[in-house]
């Protein structure tokens, strides 16, 4: 919400005085700024991001003692870990660990265990500038572990199983949702509308999608779904379906006409 940057704001500037971070250590109670740690941070289950500080000139690196939840992918394993995510309505409901075969189903473990994983393997970090509502540019870093592993899996599994059309329309839902929320505007009526459109577009999103978690990066292995679009007979080289390359040719002259009728101007406006 851009009212709760401001408030980051006031406190890490408040956070410069030894008196105001004293007063609540005095008295138990934790704050993650400390002159070691002279950042802001903001955590809950999904991402932790941090700011200020050394963090706002934007030329600065990152300290290596900053990140919390992921290490530093050259450091991480040299062995993937290789996962199976299942999802109903756009909604992850099972991942398995296809090396050990642990599996987890409720929302929170499969979360908890995605952070866990990726966090091994230093994914999730992004070091950006964002606009922020009230019109400032701020620097920010952020680690997303588990929502970075699901990212790739979802953007997956919905190519897969989502119309062509419909996807393109979702895609742009998905910014403005993200806008609304940014901006504080979850109640208003237009991100109720967006969430409603965006829940209609997911009911044909199921399927699993194979990932390999490793040295930072996330890998799409493979994919299967009941409600596939995919139709392999269709797309195939060697087996002759409904679909014929001759056809192309209609295709192509119609798509042309445009193109064609704008050079023409075009050379009369060149002409001139």
């Amino acid at each position: 919400h851009p009212m709760t940057s401001q408030t980051h704001s006031q406190l890490r500037a408040a956070s410069r005085r030894p008196r105001v971070t004293s007063h609540p250590q005095q008295h138990g109670i934790p704050i993650p700024v400390t002159p070691k740690n002279p950042w802001s941070m903001d955590e809950n289950l999904m991402h932790i991001s941090y700011e200020a500080g050394i963090l706002e000139n934007p030329k600065n690196q990152a300290p290596p003692g900053l990140y919390t939840k992921t290490q530093d992918p050259a450091k991480a394993p040299n062995s993937p870990d290789i996962l199976e995510i299942e999802f109903k309505k756009g909604v992850p409901v099972k991942v398995t660990n296809v090396k050990d075969g642990t599996t987890h189903r409720t929302s929170l473990e499969l979360f908890m265990y995605l952070n866990e994983v990726a966090g091994k393997h230093g994914v999730g970090r992004i070091d950006i500038v964002e606009n922020r509502f009230i019109g400032m540019k701020s620097r920010g870093i952020y680690e997303t572990p588990a929502g970075t592993i699901l990212y790739h899996a979802h953007l997956d599994i919905e190519a897969f199983t989502m119309d062509r059309e419909v996807r393109k329309i979702k895609q742009g839902l998905g910014l403005k949702f993200a806008e609304l929320v940014y901006t504080g505007f979850w109640h208003s009526p237009e991100c109720e509308f967006v969430r409603h459109c965006i829940a209609k577009s997911q009911e044909r999103v199921e399927g699993k999608v194979q990932v390999s978690v490793f040295k930072g990066q996330v890998y799409i292995l493979g994919r299967e779904s009941p409600l596939s679009l995919y139709n392999e007979e269709l797309v195939s080289m060697n087996v002759q379906g409904d679909y014929e390359p001759v056809d192309a040719t209609g295709f192509i002259n119609i798509n042309s006409l445009r193109l064609k009728e704008y050079h023409r101007l075009q050379s009369k406006v060149t002409a001139k």
